[in-house]
């Protein structure tokens, strides 16, 4: 296992790759070029230069969240082929460059979803939430304005203001998109690409939808242990896999994540591992990564990593923000820092008493 961080780069990310270098165990960090549109082919020469900024802080590039997924690819449209292929180009200068892991989504429209960026816990932190009965009194539109109000001036990956003020039109785009639509498009796309990520052993990991449930009637497809199988089957090549993210499949009370964690191994890829706790159906705050913080088992989380010889990178995912930092929603350096460090000591416990 790699403990790394996200980090959004330099331009955009209040955390430098100086501080990330000095979280303890924490050996690179997950990055994009996060400037860049959906469809774009990213250049070499941009990736080169990102790969060595990282590097000459001591930090290796690890990965990839995210390379974006054009809708005209998850819609199906005609003109989807040509951002396939400039997928295809991208992929091929990222594995020109030794960068083998590229985290992805194929949510419609939303890359996720929160009711509040900022709600107050009792100890003075806030945290991320979501409350199922906001969103159905909600309009996507209204949402969107009250998500780039409560962003505290930050772009927040997923809710990009050029795509997201094109909310109406994307609805009607994906009005004949069922979830068996969208699965047969992830199907097509991930066939399509899947030549190139296996010359450069590139792997491809799938982010769980975030909640586990439709949101404004949009299809889910990646959000429990029969879906994911159903994808890892359909396109039976080892670079297709996953990131398995706690804190989306934990949305659900209903998934077993120790469970899938040892029923997917050799699938994923990667891991976001974080904490939610449950306040009802459909809704839920984020928490603490300390076990007794949320509702999820962390140690049987990371043991179950352990126990597949899990490889690659885990990041600690979003945080609180704590002691008045200020930064974008969930990615503070503060509790983040702390996240890495739990997660590290599991492992450490879990190592030797293995041993």
């Amino acid at each position: 296992m790699k403990m790394t961080l996200r980090w959004f780069g330099s331009k955009y990310d209040t955390v430098t790759l100086k501080q990330i270098r000095q979280i303890p165990g924490c050996v690179g960090v997950i990055t994009t070029l996060y400037g860049t549109k959906p469809g774009e082919v990213w250049s070499r020469e941009a990736i080169r230069a990102m790969k060595e900024e990282i590097e000459a802080e001591g930090l290796e590039l690890s990965g990839i969240e995210s390379v974006n997924v054009h809708d005209d690819i998850k819609i199906g449209l005609p003109t989807r082929e040509q951002y396939i292929e400039n997928y295809i180009e991208t992929l091929e200068n990222l594995g020109k460059e030794g960068i083998d892991l590229v985290c992805y989504n194929f949510m419609p429209v939303f890359d996720w979803t929160r009711t509040d960026l900022a709600k107050e816990r009792p100890d003075g932190s806030t945290v991320l939430s979501y409350n199922q009965e906001l969103i159905d009194k909600m309009n996507p539109t209204k949402m969107f304005e009250e998500m780039d109000a409560n962003a505290s001036g930050f772009i927040l990956p997923g809710w990009e203001p050029d795509r997201l003020a094109r909310v109406k039109e994307l609805f009607e785009m994906y009005e004949e998109v069922d979830e068996e639509k969208l699965f047969e498009n992830l199907v097509y796309f991930l066939n399509g690409i899947m030549p190139t990520c296996e010359k450069y052993g590139i792997k491809m990991a799938i982010h769980m939808d975030d909640p586990a449930w439709s949101v404004f009637g949009l299809p889910r497809i990646i959000n429990n242990k029969e879906n994911i199988q159903r994808l890892l089957d359909a396109v039976p090549v080892m670079n297709n896999g996953i990131t398995l993210c706690t804190g989306s499949l934990g949305s659900n009370p209903n998934n077993d994540i120790p469970d899938m964690i040892r029923s997917f191994k050799g699938r994923i890829h990667f891991g976001h591992v974080r904490n939610v706790i449950h306040l009802g159906s459909g809704k839920f705050d984020e928490a603490a990564h300390l076990s007794s913080d949320g509702s999820l088992d962390m140690f049987e989380i990371m043991k179950a990593f352990y126990d597949i010889g899990m490889t690659g990178p885990i990041r600690p995912d979003h945080g609180r923000m704590i002691w008045d930092e200020k930064a974008m929603p969930g990615y503070g350096l503060y509790d983040r820092a702390l996240g890495a460090t739990y997660l590290n000591g599991l492992w450490e416990a879990i190592e030797k008493s293995n041993k």
